[in-house]
């Protein structure tokens, strides 16, 4: 496991639901953030379904996920969210969505951008990656590649830029990790802005991040640490 130390000049991070960003990388965003780059998150659903009680209404749940993500951005300290505001379940891979993916790396051009690994589906025995993950980190790897460096795709969509490198989250092959020792207690705050996901019991949220982290920085020899599966891309 490869430590990556580098902060980049900008970042992206391109995810399917509210809490999606803090929960996969709120620390790395944290960390690039203090260390001045320019880190923007994306967040693809309006996150109207995430809720177990059926009397739930759909469109005050989006309106509440929407502020929470407005205030863990601002807990990050990135530069700000975008909301494409698609309903959750419903993300799909289409040209639409790529269009608007990369009129965004266009403008912001990134060095770096996050987002899930589509190809990891099946977690042990008991979890299986949300479709959404999944569509989101397809649409996403589309338009990094080659969408949004080759000038012929959506040309009203910006002049073209090449992404350098493609951080992959949630992943079964992780190759790089990032200290986020100093940036733990701020991933935690973030995801405590995420009021609608978590009940009144939160007690449990700050060691859980702990562990977790402490896990994943074991085979770097780090603290505490994110892990992904990075994705080097050359010019094309």
């Amino acid at each position: 496991m490869q430590r990556l130390e580098d902060t980049p000049a900008c970042a992206v991070a391109v995810y399917a639901h509210p809490d999606d960003p803090e929960v996969s990388c709120g620390g790395t965003l944290a960390r690039w953030a203090a260390g001045g780059a320019e880190v923007w998150i994306v967040v693809a659903t309006q996150g109207d379904k995430g809720s177990a009680d059926p009397a739930t209404d759909p469109v005050a749940l989006a309106e509440q996920r929407a502020a929470e993500v407005t205030e863990a951005a601002r807990v990050l300290g990135v530069a700000g969210a975008e909301l494409l505001g698609y309903p959750d379940g419903e993300l799909d891979n289409t040209v639409e969505l790529r269009h608007r993916l990369v009129r965004l790396l266009r403008t912001w051009r990134p060095d770096v951008v996050l987002c899930p690994d589509p190809t990891a589906v099946f977690f042990g025995d008991t979890y299986l990656n949300h479709a959404d993950h999944r569509a989101i980190g397809w649409a996403t790897l589309d338009a990094v590649a080659p969408s949004a460096s080759a000038p012929l795709y959506f040309p009203d969509a910006g002049d073209p830029h090449q992404v350098s490198t493609v951080l992959l989250s949630g992943t079964l092959e992780a190759d790089v990790a990032v200290d986020v020792s100093a940036t733990l207690e701020v991933k935690v705050d973030a995801l405590l802005c995420h009021r609608s996901q978590l009940g009144p019991d939160t007690d449990w949220l700050r060691a859980f991040v702990a562990q977790r982290a402490e896990q994943a920085g074991e085979p770097a020899g780090l603290a505490a640490a994110e892990t992904f599966r990075r994705l080097r891309l050359a010019p094309t």
